[in-house]
């Protein structure tokens, strides 16, 4: 990953009340990671439509002379993902539900069927603002997977260009480890000497991710580990939520198929109820 983060930010738009929020939005995003911006709209060009999206532009505290602007008819979802690869983007941002209701989680809203099947990293904005709101504290994902030391190094860098000074690193340890039946003292003792054990295990795997990151990354940046007990994808979701962070970073998801879609794994319970922005990245081109 490039030390811009995101050099090419795609931004899906639509003529909705959010639409100057999240052109604000985008634009300042891009500013931060020093990217370009796509701007790309599924619908029918008008003059009036094309003179009041510039307008919009042009009336932002925050502009970028790397701008594009695209309009393409067809399907929502397949036209945004295919311009997302023939525009090669590093990131798509896309404004989202905070809750969706139960026939939106089978059935997929735009942005749910976006991000399973994008093949560059997401980032899902819950209340974009025409004013900043800063990012102080970032909550990343920590469990043991090939692509997390991608996600961490990312997280660090986005950190670094939105002026975090907080990441909490959380370990999310499936309760399944740690299965004892407690009948007694001694299988209460070892019960817990065991998820003691897991929970060292996990601290000592991510501290050394970070640790092997440039010092340039981590310098003026508070981050701390955090084990958490529970169903992945759940629990980070709720540690999230509960000490509102301003951001989560997350592994994608990959090799979705069929049976995959019927089962809720790790990312769809965060899509399920998204607690804060959620940045989704992608291993993809970073190994």
């Amino acid at each position: 990953m490039s030390t811009t983060v995101f050099k090419k930010i795609m931004v899906g738009f639509a003529f909705s009340p959010n639409l100057k929020a999240n052109v604000y939005e985008s634009l300042r995003i891009a500013r931060y990671f020093g990217g370009q911006l796509i701007f790309v709209h599924v619908g029918s060009k008008t003059p009036e439509k094309e003179s009041h999206f510039k307008e919009i532009v042009a009336s932002s505290p925050v502009q970028s002379e790397k701008i594009n602007i695209h309009w393409r008819a067809g399907n929502p979802v397949n036209t945004l993902l295919k311009a997302s690869q023939e525009f090669n983007v590093d990131l798509i941002l896309l404004g989202a539900l905070k809750r969706e209701n139960v026939v939106k989680f089978y059935l997929g809203s735009i942005a749910r069927k976006i991000t399973r099947r994008a093949k560059c990293s997401i980032l899902l904005l819950i209340n974009p603002s025409e004013k900043r709101h800063p990012c102080h504290h970032i909550v990343v994902n920590g469990f043991e997977s090939p692509q997390t030391k991608d996600t961490i190094r990312a997280a660090f860098m986005v950190a670094k260009a939105l002026g975090a000074k907080k990441i909490s690193l959380v370990e999310e340890i499936s309760r399944s480890k740690v299965a004892v039946d407690v009948d007694d003292d001694r299988s209460l003792r070892k019960a817990t000497l065991k998820k003691e054990k897991l929970r060292r295990q996990e601290q000592t795997r991510v501290e050394d991710v970070v640790n092997n990151l440039p010092a340039k990354l981590t310098a003026e940046i508070n981050w701390t580990t955090q084990s958490i007990f529970g169903r992945r994808g759940y629990s980070i979701g709720h540690y999230a939520k509960v000490v509102r962070s301003d951001l989560l970073v997350m592994n994608a998801q990959e090799n979705l198929g069929f049976i995959d879609r019927l089962i809720t794994r790790d990312i769809e319970h965060i899509l399920a109820e998204l607690p804060t922005d959620v940045l989704i990245i992608s291993s993809k081109g970073y190994e």
